[in-house]
């Protein structure tokens, strides 16, 4: 199966759209790297913590995406 954000995919001819999917997921904060986050804001930089639990949240939602789009065909 191939899924796409797109209308058209080069090289192929699209016989059929099966419709949306989405993908959501929350995350709960840790209290210890919230201590570390608020740490590191104040000397500036990059929150480590944050944006590795964003890549996180955001692997998940793909992951769901994809398993919603291989059950509607």
């Amino acid at each position: 199966m191939i899924v796409v954000t797109t209308e058209q995919i080069e090289g192929k001819r699209v016989t059929e759209t099966l419709g949306l999917v989405k993908g959501s997921t929350i995350r709960a904060r840790h209290v210890g790297r919230d201590i570390m986050a608020g740490l590191r804001n104040i000397v500036g930089g990059e929150v480590k913590e944050y944006t590795m639990m964003l890549a996180q949240a955001r692997e998940e939602s793909l992951e769901r995406m994809i398993d919603q789009a291989e059950k509607m065909g």
